[in-house]
């Protein structure tokens, strides 16, 4: 695998906790940061993608009525739970 450096400015007590991190862990302080950046890029770019679908099927008008999904949520937890609406 290929790397690259990366120079960064952390707030004195981020730091601090990342040093007590890493030592509990007994990881090194690049290897949490890297951790950190993989689940923040993983987790950004999937809700940028569900966003983006969500855009796509609203513009190509599939959508679910409000008041389907209303009843639906109302659903829940209840002995008569009924299933996701459909576009």
């Amino acid at each position: 695998m290929t790397t690259t450096t990366m120079s960064l400015r952390l707030p004195k007590e981020l730091s601090e906790q990342l040093t007590s991190l890493a030592q509990a862990t007994k990881r090194s302080k690049s290897f949490c940061v890297v951790e950190a950046i993989k689940n923040y890029v993983r987790q950004e770019s999937w809700q940028i993608e569900a966003i983006e679908e969500g855009l796509e099927n609203a513009d190509a008008g599939r959508m679910i009525k409000h008041e389907d999904v209303k009843n639906w949520v109302s659903s829940w937890n209840t002995s008569h739970e009924k299933e996701l609406p459909k576009c």
